[in-house]
């Protein structure tokens, strides 16, 4: 179907001009090396100390130079594939490639029958996973809630293992610990049929992260060299917030996010050279009104478009953000924030796009309802990503001579054979005359919404995992602190 639109050609957007790209990079490599990154793992610090770094252990401050950087981004793989558990969802992550998907994490769900906000439960995880895995237009599926009913050093198991036996595509998720880690590998294993088989074709990817402004702190740097170690995808986002833990500039502040994430890259590197790492941003900007977070606002599209920009200069897949929204229901708001940096962001050639399905309320609640409208808004930017096919038969000289002046193309054969391939073809969007649409009962979008992701998690049932990994896994459910949504 034309529908399914994912890993096309992006990069039409460029709000960076070459100049201004290597002057983000230049400024960048300035902050690396003077002032340098806050290491707060002496495990790392000794890591960057045995590389060649300028490692001051009292006060934990690493310099990182031009020449340790270049030699990081040598090694650091240009191609990443991403892995579905069925090759039709496959993600090849390089130069401007796009896909867009979920996002994580939030503690909260807007409840489809009450219309009030509640705490994120396994079922809600699991019927999540579910939906993404029939939605054509969310590619992936980024662990987006954090269950309330798990245990802290729990939660990573319990995420990945309910939502790998809820789809195919790829999960994606953030890690709290370095056992959960373990745990989480030792199931995706067991699924591949052995650990080789994992690291060839990895369908699980991992985020940790770096603290704004210019931290790598003890947890997620430990919890990033364990997952470079296991050779696992790899993604290492920084999170300047324009005005507050970043420059008011967006220059200044994509300068800042960019340092940050290239030493996670560099510090992968020397950990496992060759993981496959992947340059990540989520930046966007304080509201100067409220200091609050913002995730609706266009800057956060700028910053990520232009961050997709920086990551295609060092030739390293980006995992980028968009798509969010601070409407606290699916609204109108909702509608047009998210259009907007989900547009500039996958025209930028962003290629792994989180965020940019289910989220609203600054990013801190997930909405069913939202899910399938954004299914839809990024079903409608992938059809902008695809752009107009040039050539001789789309031209279409002949059957306008054909037709001639006067004429009509309807019933040409020219037309039936593009009618479904040249146009996006909405599943949501109401196209009828008034009187149908009344007839059909009036619904809005919101509406049609809430019965489409009903009517999916009455009817769509996802290819579950083989009896084999059941019988090995159930038995360890205790050990591994696994509970039943």
């Amino acid at each position: 179907m034309f529908n399914i639109l994912r890993g096309l050609e992006g990069g039409q957007y460029r709000p960076l001009s070459d100049e201004d790209i290597k002057k983000i990079h230049e400024s960048s490599v300035n902050i690396l090396e003077d002032p340098g990154m806050k290491v707060t793992s002496s495990e790392a610090l000794k890591v960057f100390a045995d590389n060649g770094a300028d490692v001051d252990f009292d006060t934990g401050m690493v310099k990182i130079s031009r020449s340790m950087l270049e030699d990081a981004l040598k090694k650091a793989p240009s191609k990443v594939v991403l892995y579905g558990r069925e090759e039709k969802n496959d993600l090849t992550l390089e130069g401007t490639r796009t896909h867009m998907g979920t996002g994580g994490t939030v503690l909260d769900v807007l409840d489809m029958d009450s219309g009030k906000k509640r705490k994120a439960t396994l079922k809600d995880l699991r019927n999540i996973a579910r939906l993404v895995d029939a939605l054509d237009n969310i590619h992936f599926f980024m662990l987006p809630i954090y269950p309330e009913e798990v245990e802290g050093h729990n939660v990573d198991v319990n995420r990945f293992w309910w939502g790998l036996q809820n789809t195919t595509k790829h999960i994606m998720g953030g890690v709290y610990s370095a056992q959960g880690i373990r745990n989480v590998i030792s199931i995706a294993e067991e699924i591949a049929g052995s650990p080789e088989a994992l690291r060839e074709k990895p369908f699980i990817s991992m985020v940790t992260c770096i603290m704004s402004p210019l931290v790598m702190d003890k947890t997620y740097t430990e919890l990033l060299m364990e997952v470079a170690r296991q050779g696992i995808p790899l993604v290492c986002p920084a999170e300047p917030l324009a005005g507050a833990t970043g420059p008011c500039t967006l220059a200044g502040n994509i300068a800042v996010s960019n340092a940050e994430t290239l030493s996670g890259i560099v510090l992968a590197q020397l950990v496992n050279p060759g993981t496959p790492t992947i340059y990540g941003t989520v930046s966007t900007a304080m509201d100067m009104k409220t200091g609050s977070y913002l995730s609706g606002n266009i800057e956060m599209g700028l910053i990520n478009a232009a961050s997709a920009q920086m990551a295609q200069f060092y030739e390293i897949p980006i995992y980028a953000t968009a798509g969010m929204s601070d409407s606290k229901m699916p609204d109108v708001q909702a509608g047009y924030e998210k259009m907007a940096t989900s547009m500039i962001t996958a025209l930028a050639g962003a290629n792994y796009i989180h965020d940019s399905a289910g989220f609203l309320e600054f990013c801190t609640m997930f909405s069913y309802e939202q899910l399938i409208i954004d299914n839809e808004i990024n079903g409608m930017c992938m059809r902008a990503v695809k752009g107009v096919d040039v050539n001789e038969d789309t031209l279409a000289e002949e059957v306008t001579r054909k037709v001639g002046a006067g004429g009509n193309f309807l019933t040409q054969p020219h037309t039936l054979q593009h009618c479904r391939n040249e146009f996006y073809l909405p599943t949501l969007s109401d196209r009828n005359f008034r009187k149908e649409w009344e007839k059909q009962g009036g619904k809005d979008a919101t509406e049609r919404a809430r019965d489409m992701a009903k009517s999916l998690l009455e009817t769509h049932e996802p290819k579950g995992l083989d009896d084999k990994v059941y019988e090995v896994i159930k038995p360890k459910y205790d050990e591994m602190g696994i509970i039943e949504p």
